[in-house]
């Protein structure tokens, strides 16, 4: 196996927004929440949601999935409008260890289906009939230690496959057949990797969609470059090769039409590597806390103000927002949430149809929130 490595030029946080102009802020954002903008009134053992509109009505519901390594029940949250959330239904029959629930038109009727992974018992397509009704589909891939679900076109066809990471164990890719219904496994990655995320995206701008791994366990993070045949045999390395990195995102932070990598870590802080477009590293930039606790990631502009920011969902720490200064080096933190919970996963998306995305959390042991993205209005400094 090929294996590059990154080539970086590591710049501190501090150098750079030291040189970085001060910014008046006349609007800053907030996120609130309380007691009636919670995801059912149970503490269950969340480990990530989606929000989507999966009943086709125009506003964006939430589907949860529970359980970890304990079998607990799926839900699908429906939405009734400006982020009242007071239907819920059960996404299948039985309880299951779930770590992922991830939507797309798996089987090409133009409605959103999911696809349920979970750990150590089998994962399970649910077809939409269109008007957020689920009926049981196929299995798909061996029982393993799933930590998420990642649904995109990887061999190009037009049908959306799924990339399943497993902690400890083989990961691997199930290509779509077009109707929903999943080919045998494909590897990728190396087979003892503790890979908790997985993001898609075009490193080496060939056209081509890589893969990047978030490793734990002290475990090297990579990319895998596809040759254009759904092959991922040449590896370039990021990070110091000892990392813990549970979330991964790649996006355009600094605006200069090439991809960055954005990796989510526990026990250190979270770090940007901005790509040049030719599958290197031209600087490396920390932020959030040098202790942080960073289980999930979500990139999106928060603040409608052009450029991407970023959503990180802690445990043990508060969650926050770091708001994109313009140039993907500096970051505003506008921490949320309680600082007990323990947030598993988390998404973004205009839940309450007032033009700005909202953020849902899904805490493990807690109740799941919304928190709505409200204006607070200060004083220009």
């Amino acid at each position: 196996m090929r294996q590059l490595r990154l080539i970086l030029t590591l710049v501190t946080t501090a150098t750079l927004t030291a040189a970085l102009p001060q910014t008046l802020f006349g609007d800053e954002r907030i996120f609130v929440s309380s007691d009636r903008h919670t995801l059912g009134t149970a503490e269950n053992l969340t480990a990530s949601l989606r929000i989507v509109d999966i009943d086709g009505d125009k506003d964006l519901d939430v589907i949860i999935a529970n359980g970890r390594h304990w079998p607990q029940q799926n839900f699908l949250m429906i939405n009734q409008g400006r982020a009242r959330f007071s239907v819920q239904r059960s996404l299948g029959q039985g309880r299951r260890t779930s770590y992922a629930t991830e939507a797309a038109d798996l089987d090409g009727d133009g409605d959103l289906d999911i696809a349920v992974g979970n750990d150590m018992a089998p994962n399970r397509v649910f077809l939409n009939d269109g008007a957020g009704h689920f009926q049981q589909g196929t299995d798909f891939g061996e029982i393993s230690s799933i930590r998420s679900l990642t649904l995109a076109d990887i061999d190009a066809d037009g049908h959306v496959d799924i990339l399943a990471t497993c902690r400890g164990r083989q990961n691997h890719m199930y290509l779509n057949d077009g109707t929903g219904h999943f080919a045998a496994g494909r590897p990728f990655g190396q087979r003892n990797d503790s890979t908790i995320d997985v993001a898609v995206g075009d490193w080496d701008g060939d056209g081509h969609s890589d893969l990047f791994l978030a490793n734990r366990d002290m475990q090297q993070n990579y990319i895998l470059l596809n040759d254009g045949h759904t092959n991922f045999t040449s590896r370039i390395l990021f990070g110091s090769g000892k990392d813990q990195t549970r979330a991964i995102a790649v996006a355009d932070m600094n605006a200069d039409g090439f991809p960055d990598v954005v990796a989510g870590n526990i026990g250190q802080p979270n770090t940007v590597y901005l790509g040049d477009g030719q599958g290197r590293v031209r600087a490396a930039v920390n932020f959030g806390r040098e202790d942080g606790q960073t289980y999930a990631l979500v990139v999106t502009d928060m603040d409608n103000d052009g450029d991407l920011d970023l959503v990180a969902g802690n445990a043990a720490q508060q969650n926050a927002v770091f708001f994109n200064q313009g140039n993907g080096i500096g970051y505003q933190e506008v921490r949320f949430g309680a600082a007990s919970h323990a947030t598993y996963g988390l998404d973004t998306g205009d839940m309450d149809g007032d033009g700005f995305p909202d953020i849902a959390v899904a805490n493990s042991g807690s109740r799941n929130h919304i928190f709505l993205n409200r204006p607070q209005k200060t004083s220009s400094r």
